[in-house]
């Protein structure tokens, strides 16, 4: 075992990375010390995420050892491999923490990192992930994805009425959506299932980006009726359908 608590014999440690983060005119360096390539990074200011693109050349135990500084992330750390989360050894210590990870497999791999706390300041939980559909898409930067985290903090979190609605809707959502993550990356049929049913509501709610929502009678508005327009698609004309169906027979 070595200081951080990975066991030196998994690993033939080859490459070591060093990025610097500019973020409001400060500068973190992140350590990245692993035993396959990492082609590039990334850093998201607006999604507070750190992201590595590499290409995993072993087909057991590739290994990474992440340090990053705890002025730029703290807390509970999430880290994704593909979308999927990975479990991780954390430790600390005064100015940073180290991240150990493991994984299998040969090929090229999206490594995604957040942290519930960023710049000092507890991330907001309307800033949470789209846990439903990160999973049925297959990773946070998927275009439906990025296009429902564009339609809540570029539309609906800019109006008072948006703010009070995503605070009630992320205590209700947050409520099941990790089990149904978790069971679609575990039965690919139900991943499939949620798919299709997601892709109607996707559709839908695009209206919102067409429209100029100057104010909060517009939001309401427009925002009630694309809960009226889901109401018809998911459940009003499914009954119709029924109904014309057992009259018939």
């Amino acid at each position: 075992m070595d200081a951080f608590g990975v066991d030196t014999s998994l690993r033939d440690v080859g490459f070591v990375n060093k990025y610097m983060i500019d973020i409001n005119e400060q500068n973190f360096e992140i350590s990245l010390t692993t035993n396959f390539m990492v082609s590039s990074h990334t850093f998201s200011a607006n999604d507070k995420m750190l992201q590595f693109n590499v290409q995993a050349i072993h087909e057991k135990e590739n290994v990474a050892e992440i340090i990053i500084p705890l002025d730029l992330f703290d807390g509970e750390f999430t880290i994704l491999l593909d979308g999927e989360e990975i479990s991780a050894g954390i430790n600390k210590t005064s100015r940073s923490s180290v991240i150990s990870i493991v994984f299998d497999g040969k090929g090229e791999y999206t490594l995604d990192i957040t942290a519930t706390n960023y710049l000092g300041t507890e991330v907001m939980e309307h800033g949470g992930g789209c846990l439903i559909a990160t999973a049925t898409f297959g990773s946070e930067t998927a275009q439906q994805v990025q296009q429902l985290r564009e339609l809540r903090d570029n539309t609906v979190l800019q109006t008072e009425s948006g703010v009070i609605f995503m605070a009630g809707f992320n205590q209700f959502y947050y409520s099941f959506s990790p089990v149904i993550a978790d069971y679609e990356r575990e039965n690919h049929i139900f991943k499939e299932s949620v798919n299709l049913i997601l892709t109607p509501l996707l559709s839908s709610l695009t209206l919102l980006q067409y429209v100029d929502i100057d104010s909060e009678h517009e939001m309401l508005g427009y925002g009630i009726g694309v809960i009226l327009l889901n109401i018809g698609m998911y459940f009003v004309a499914p009954a119709f359908l029924i109904v014309t169906i057992r009259k018939r027979v």
